[in-house]
C-alpha cells in the first residue's frame, strides 16, 4: 500500500464559512433576531447571519466588509431606520437583495419601501412556524432560485 506524502506548508484549511451564503439582517429587536435566526436554522440550505441593531450600524457593516448575499431588514424602526437601511444598501451595493419585514403591511409602508429600492417587502407572521416557512420560501427564492450575479452568487 503506498501512503500519501504529508503536505508541508501547504494551502491552509479552508473556512467553510466563507462559501456559505451572508444574510444581513437589521433589527433592534432581540427576540426577533432569535426568532429569524431560529427560523433560519430550519432552512434547507444553511447560511451565515451578520445582525445589526440601526440603520448606521448597517452601513458601517456595507462599507467595511464583504457585501452581504441578501439584506434582510426590518421597516417598522422607529425614525424611518428601516427605509434608511434600504436606501443604504441599494445605494451601497446596488445588486443586493433587500427584503423588507413590517407588522403592518398597509399600502404607504408597502409603497415607501420598493420607492426606498426594496426588492421585496413581507409582512412578518404571527407565528413561529409561519416564520419558518416564509424564512425558507424567501431565501430559497433569493440564495437558489434566483439568477444574481456573479460577484453575489
Amino acid at each position: 500500500m503506498t501512503r500519501r506524502p504529508r503536505m508541508v506548508g501547504g494551502n491552509p484549511p479552508r473556512n467553510p464559512l466563507a462559501s456559505l451564503p451572508t444574510i444581513l439582517l437589521l433589527d433592534a429587536d432581540e427576540p426577533s433576531c432569535a426568532m429569524v435566526r431560529d427560523a433560519l436554522l430550519e432552512g434547507a440550505k444553511p447560511t451565515v447571519l451578520r445582525v445589526v441593531a440601526s440603520a448606521a450600524e448597517l452601513e458601517a457593516y456595507l462599507e467595511s466588509s464583504p457585501p452581504p448575499h441578501l439584506v434582510l431588514t426590518d421597516l417598522d424602526l422607529p425614525d424611518g431606520d428601516g427605509l434608511r437601511a434600504v436606501r443604504a444598501a441599494k445605494e451601497t451595493h446596488r445588486r443586493i437583495p433587500v427584503v423588507g419585514l413590517t407588522h403592518r403591511p398597509e399600502p404607504q409602508t408597502v409603497a415607501a419601501a420598493y420607492d426606498a429600492g426594496a426588492n421585496t417587502v413581507l409582512p412578518r407572521p404571527v407565528t413561529f412556524l409561519a416564520l419558518v416557512r416564509q424564512m425558507k420560501v424567501f431565501t430559497a427564492y433569493w440564495l437558489e432560485a434566483a439568477a444574481l450575479p456573479e460577484d453575489l452568487a
